[in-house]
C-alpha cells in the first residue's frame, strides 16, 4: 500500500505535526461550521453571522485565527470583507467527516 508519507522519519515527524495542528484548529464546532458554510462559497462576515449565529467579536475571532492558519483567504469589497476556502484538503476533511458522522448517527 502506497501512503504518499515521507520516508524519513523527521519528514514524516514533520508531517504527522502539522497534521496534528490542523486538527487542533478544528477542533472548534464554530470553525468547522465556519468552514462548512464557505464550502459552499464566498461569504461575508455578515452573511456568515446570520447563518451561524455568533457575535461579530466571536466570529472575527475565529476568522483570524483560520485566516492566519491559511485555511481561508479574504478579499475587501469597500466596506465588506469576503472570506472563502483557500486550504481545499481542509474542506474535503469536513465533508468527509461530517458526512459519515451525519449517516451514522442518521442525521441526514
Amino acid at each position: 500500500m502506497h501512503t504518499n508519507l515521507p520516508s524519513h522519519a523527521a519528514d514524516a515527524a514533520q508531517v504527522f505535526e502539522r497534521a496534528a495542528e490542523l486538527f487542533g484548529l478544528l477542533s472548534s464546532p464554530l470553525r468547522l461550521r465556519i468552514v462548512g458554510e464557505l464550502c459552499r462559497g464566498e461569504l461575508n462576515v455578515g452573511q456568515l453571522q446570520e447563518r451561524i449565529g455568533a457575535t461579530q467579536s466571536n466570529m472575527s475571532q475565529h476568522l483570524s485565527v483560520l485566516y492566519r492558519a491559511g485555511v481561508v483567504a479574504r478579499r475587501r469589497d469597500g466596506a465588506q470583507v469576503h472570506y472563502r476556502i483557500s486550504h481545499t484538503g481542509v474542506s474535503a476533511i469536513c465533508r468527509e467527516v461530517c458526512i459519515d458522522i451525519a449517516i451514522r448517527d442518521g442525521l441526514d
